[in-house]
């Protein structure tokens, strides 16, 4: 399998889970959205992540992803949870994965702290919003999570890898637009733009690691 087919796999995959979600369809979003995190290990690992030290971290927080994929599929506060805590790990492996790289923090990146006023802006009712819906019990988890998300941003960004500091700007769009959803306000079509996002921010951040270390 050569390097451009390899792609074919999520390339294929997530439109399948896009038209899921914009048509309602559960019983095809149950396989197709955690296929498509499968998809991208597999990508990665056939694409040569395995052979260096960020790829293997790249390939661990795919995996806790592909966790919260499967958690989120339900809508309980006890499966978003368990979905915050995977992706909360999955952030960790990425900052690991974004300093093995090295963090040469080269003039452009620091426009990563427009990013960061930008997403705080955009979700600075959630955490309000959180505590009223369940105390600390969610409010600190998603505080947590919140800052973990956020130290990952600014390490993209500083690793000078503009494919890196792209995806996970868009993986933190994807999550700005779900929580916004969920416990502030509904937004129209959220659920499409959540899962084209994350999708699309995952893999521009594989493409990114593996063109560093490729």
């Amino acid at each position: 399998m050569n390097d451009e087919l390899v792609w074919l796999l999520p390339a294929v995959v997530a439109p399948v889970d896009w038209w899921a979600v914009a048509r309602g369809d559960r019983r095809t979003e149950t396989w197709a959205k955690p296929a498509t995190l499968v998809a991208l290990i597999v990508a990665a690992t056939v694409l040569g992540a395995p052979d260096s030290t960020p790829g293997r971290w790249l390939l661990l927080a795919l995996g806790f992803g592909l966790l919260g994929d499967i958690a989120l599929l339900g809508d309980s506060l006890t499966r978003f949870r368990a979905g915050v805590a995977a992706f909360l790990v999955g952030h960790l492996a990425y900052l690991a994965c974004f300093a093995t790289l090295g963090l040469p923090r080269p003039a452009w990146s620091w426009a990563v702290l427009l990013v960061l006023l930008g997403s705080f802006v955009a979700t600075r009712e959630v955490l309000p919003a959180t505590h009223r819906l369940d105390g600390a019990a969610l409010s600190v988890p998603v505080a947590v999570y919140t800052a973990a998300i956020g130290a990952m941003l600014v390490c993209a960004w500083f690793t000078g890898e503009w494919l890196v500091a792209l995806g996970a700007t868009v993986f933190v769009a994807s999550d700005a637009t779900l929580s916004v959803d969920r416990f502030v306000r509904p937004i129209p079509r959220a659920h499409l733009v959540v899962m084209v996002t994350y999708h699309l921010g995952q893999a521009l951040i594989v493409a990114g690691v593996l063109a560093a270390t490729g």
